[in-house]
């Protein structure tokens, strides 16, 4: 995450007007749990990080951003969980970040908090992203920010999975658009 996009995720959690936590699908190593965590700081609230730890599709061996050194030698597998868990500890978020080390399609159905804000910044692929705008989106409050990473219009920049969310949620009628930067798309739930 670009520093300019985290100011603005940071701008948007602590600008959030109705109760409630701050969630984040995709913490992969927790540095935009850290923009998040400073925002719950200041105004009260918990940021609850859901997350497999175990890399998305472009993370995985032959892809173009698999990193060797991340792959647990006794699973065989991708496992950032580590690094997210130094990073937090190492600025003192432990007490205001809450990871949950799962799919979110499998924590959602046991969700039932509204939340103040969402942020999507979980797998690339269209159906894992759908997955979850179908998990997560309704659990936002009224008056709830809804960010979305990596959104790029022109197939050119990035993938499309969370462009099609952005549009699909924005052409909903439930969600008008607030000031985004870069690749981050900020949308306010304005009906349920």
């Amino acid at each position: 995450m670009p520093p300019d996009e985290g100011r603005a995720l940071y701008e948007a959690a602590r600008a959030v007007a109705v109760p409630g936590p701050l969630l984040e699908v995709g913490s992969w190593m927790g540095k935009s749990a850290l923009y998040l965590a400073a925002a719950a700081r200041e105004t009260g609230r918990q940021v609850v990080t859901v997350d497999h730890h175990r890399g998305s599709e472009e993370h995985q061996p032959g892809w173009e951003y698999h990193d060797p050194s991340l792959v647990d030698p006794l699973v065989g597998r991708i496992d950032t969980l580590p690094a997210f868990r130094r990073t937090i500890a190492a600025a003192g978020a432990e007490d205001v970040v809450v990871a949950v080390v799962t799919r979110s399609e499998v924590l959602a159905p046991l969700w039932s908090t509204p939340l103040a804000l969402l942020f999507l910044d979980g797998s690339h692929t269209e159906e894992s992203a759908r997955r979850d705008q179908d998990a997560w989106v309704a659990k936002l409050a009224v008056g709830g920010t809804l960010a979305v990473h990596d959104v790029f219009p022109d197939p050119a920049d990035g993938g499309q999975a969370p462009f099609g969310v952005y549009t699909r949620v924005l052409g909903s009628g439930q969600f008008t658009e607030l000031p985004g930067t870069g690749s981050l798309r900020l949308l306010s739930r304005t009906s349920s």
